[in-house]
């Protein structure tokens, strides 16, 4: 089994510092697993050891999608490595869709794949568009899980905040679970340190 937390340290992509999640909570901690895949060698060592998860679990797929923009390499590099088809949804205006000619047919089994998933509030949005269009999301995939969902395997339990179907499989090769704190409760914030949303000021 690959060491992933190590992978994302040796990439640049566990971060420390303090910042601002989408969430709008504070942490000490991010991980930006655009670092990871922008090697594409680590990105394959990766989607391939997550895929054999997918295999080993017996899962027939047909397709892997992912929601744009951070699942778009995550959802390609893994369905290389399952030799099945890649396509993603995109946000216009406001509302999660299918669109630059992708298609599904009545019945396609797909997997719905991010890079992270925290709650899996975006993975939901991508299952419910494909669902609405006849096909079938067999599982839910990423490379990191943030600790929220229960991923296949582990016995850590599923939280509250957890959105992602209890009756389909999870699969995410390592749990990143961070302290996160309220604005208004951050220590960082007490101590005098200013919060910064990842992505900006170089991160």
């Amino acid at each position: 089994m690959i060491d992933v937390a190590q992978i994302y340290k040796d990439s640049g992509a566990l971060l420390e510092g303090h910042f601002i999640l989408s969430s709008g909570n504070h942490s000490n901690r991010y991980l930006q697993s655009a670092k990871v895949l922008e090697d594409p060698k680590r990105a394959e060592v990766l989607a391939t050891e997550l895929a054999k998860m997918i295999k080993e679990a017996g899962i027939e797929v047909d397709t892997v999608c992912a929601p744009a923009l951070g699942g778009v390499l995550a959802g390609y590099e893994l369905a290389r490595a399952l030799g099945v088809r890649s396509i993603f949804v995109e946000r216009k205006d406001a509302k999660m869709q299918l669109r630059r000619g992708f298609e599904v047919k009545e019945g396609e089994k797909i997997i719905i794949c991010e890079d992270i998933i925290t709650t899996g509030g975006s993975a939901m949005e991508a299952s419910e568009i494909i669902e609405s269009l006849g096909a079938d999301v067999v599982a839910f995939a990423a490379l990191a899980n943030r600790g929220f969902c229960k991923r296949a395997g582990s016995n850590k339990e599923a939280k509250a905040e957890c959105k992602l179907p209890r009756e389909k499989p999870f699969f995410a090769l390592a749990d990143f679970e961070f302290e996160m704190y309220s604005p208004d409760e951050c220590p960082m914030c007490k101590a005098g340190s200013e919060a910064i949303k990842p992505g900006s000021r170089g991160n």
